[in-house]
């Protein structure tokens, strides 16, 4: 077993490549069968992240609950497999990213790019996000009970990001493809730069970004909002409106200097 020494620890490594959890912190957690609790209050990131790890690696907990996050940032990254995740707290920068299929509910705030890179799973935010939440994912739901901040969605390549509040500027910027659902206003410059996908607002839109249009809202839009507020408890306005990308972008590199001109 290799070991590194860290200050006055020394971190052990077994031939998976995992630390090994007693030469890191005391194994504290309260186990029930498949459901663990533990707290991490004074706990470092490193810490709590490889305290979550062992509970669903070595104990095989498949519901894990943190309570006092204290606002860390880099919280529960990497999980990826099918577990149930809460922490009763707030949660800093680069929360729950990297995951692919954990159910994580988070009571508190959360800072920028929360669940960046999410391949699927759903992150449940009870109060408000920062900016660049939901950046690049690939799946899944994200959902802000709050207000969420600028640019949530950017290079979106899936999946459906949801706001019950307000939205800040460039929300859908270069999004790819998946829905983002805003409840109450979008800041401007909304799906600026968007390749392909759909942004629904259910308030005020302050200005649209280049080559963002509003389309049509189909009987098969009202279903699939109402079903998806309906069911994570989000009050539905009732006054949605739809917005795509008009494709004038699609053959940029072919367009003359005056169409160009035109076009931005």
């Amino acid at each position: 077993m290799d070991q590194v020494v860290v200050g006055e620890r020394a971190i052990r490594y077994d031939a998976r490549g995992l630390v090994e959890p007693d030469a890191v912190a005391p194994k504290t957690s309260q186990i029930d069968g498949e459901r663990a609790t533990f707290d991490a209050a004074g706990r470092s990131t490193r810490e709590i992240n490889l305290e979550i790890r062992r509970l669903l690696v070595e104990e095989q907990v498949k519901d894990i609950t943190v309570r006092n996050p204290g606002a860390k940032h880099s919280i529960g990254v990497a999980i990826l497999e099918r577990c149930k995740l809460r922490f009763e707290g707030s949660l800093g920068y680069f929360g729950v990213g990297l995951i692919d299929g954990p159910e994580v509910q988070v009571t508190g705030r959360v800072g920028w790019s929360v669940a960046e890179n999410m391949m699927s799973g759903v992150v449940v935010i009870e109060k408000n996000a920062g900016s660049l939440a939901g950046a690049a994912i690939r799946g899944g739901d994200l959902v802000i009970k709050g207000d969420v901040g600028a640019r949530t969605g950017i290079d979106q390549k899936g999946g459906t990001i949801i706001s019950g509040g307000n939205a800040g500027l460039l929300t859908g910027f270069m999004m790819q493809r998946g829905r983002q659902i805003i409840c109450g206003n979008a800041g401007h410059g909304l799906g600026d730069s968007m390749y392909d996908g759909a942004i629904y607002v259910g308030g005020r839109v302050a200005s649209l970004g280049v080559d963002c249009v509003e389309a049509e809202l189909t009987g098969d839009d009202k279903e699939m909002l109402e079903g998806k507020l309906h069911y994570y408890g989000i009050d539905n306005p009732g006054t949605f409106r739809k917005f795509v990308c008009a494709k004038k972008l699609w053959n940029y590199d072919s367009l003359e200097p005056n169409e160009r001109k035109l076009v931005l």
